[in-house]
């Protein structure tokens, strides 16, 4: 479900002692909900922790229920999910829909949550940490690069030998399409290893390791070598289309016919790292298995 508004009637109480009673929030919980502006009296929100109130209260809440996914693998601290595509990670804030975080907290409560992000469209490993401790850690852990996704994918054209894509990426301003990102001389440092797998028809299947962690790194480091992922709706195709797909004019047919696939043929494989000295490496092999199906 993600994040909905609910409404109670508060007379002369304090509202950090109403968020716990009414809505079974512990203290740090109902401080962070009043911080983050989550909690308004009679339509004005409330700054002050110490603030008591009368009217009508509002609150936005976070009420997982997800898709019933399951993880993979999983320890005392942290779990691996292999998401497929088209699940969102995070819910959009006030709408209705869906997420894989909904499925974390369902499983393992308001202190868990997702430590790294994977596009919507994008299948594959995903990390979720199971408590506090874990998720500060694991968080700065891919902050710091210590943790090495590799992923594979289905791109046009056949790709001959391994290479290294040194090409700095920068926010796009064009206001119709925000959610693309450039190759621009004054964007940040981005570097991607790029090795080809195997052919398949006329595209090639690949090994993508990004050594920088910037949105649609891969996406758009892939389309400037003239290889955009097959599937891919705004990296390879005209504006138009881009513009169209962002706004949900475009049908599956339609997708199809224009970028080769009815998905992003883009997947996060395997995750490495060590945790509490202990060395992890995570394989996901469903993506073959959809390419064979």
């Amino acid at each position: 479900m993600g994040f909905i508004v609910k409404e109670f009637d508060i007379k002369n109480e304090k509202v950090l002692d109403f968020l716990v009673k009414k809505l079974g929030f512990n203290v740090r919980e109902a401080k962070r909900a009043i911080d983050r502006g989550r909690v308004s009296v009679n339509d004005k929100r409330i700054t002050q922790k110490s603030a008591r109130a009368t009217g009508k209260l509002k609150c936005i809440v976070f009420e997982p229920n997800g898709y019933g996914l399951k993880p993979i693998f999983e320890t005392l601290h942290f779990a691996i999910f292999d998401k497929p595509s088209g699940v969102a990670i995070h819910p959009k804030k006030l709408a209705n829909t869906k997420s894989l975080l909904d499925d974390v907290r369902a499983l393992w409560g308001n202190d868990a949550n997702l430590v790294h992000r994977l596009d919507k469209e994008t299948s594959g490993l995903v990390m979720a940490s199971k408590n506090k401790f874990a998720e500060s850690i694991l968080k700065k852990m891919f902050q710091d690069k210590e943790i090495q996704k590799t992923y594979i994918a289905l791109v046009k054209g056949h790709l001959e030998k391994e290479m290294t894509i040194k090409k700095p990426i920068a926010v796009n301003k064009d206001e119709n399409i925000k959610v693309k990102v450039l190759i621009h001389p004054e964007g940040k440092e981005s570097i991607t290893i790029v090795k080809p797998i195997k052919k398949i028809g006329e595209n090639t299947l690949v090994e993508c390791i990004p050594l920088s962690g910037r949105q649609h790194q891969i996406r758009v480091h892939l389309y400037s070598i003239g290889h955009p992922i097959v599937g891919d709706p705004l990296y390879g195709v005209d504006n138009e289309f881009a513009d169209r797909y962002l706004n949900k004019l475009v049908d599956e047919k339609e997708r199809i016919e224009k970028t080769g696939a009815k998905r992003l043929m883009l997947h996060a494989k395997k995750i490495e790292f060590e945790f509490m000295n202990n060395k992890y490496v995570i394989i996901s092999d469903s993506f073959e298995k959809e390419l064979k199906s």
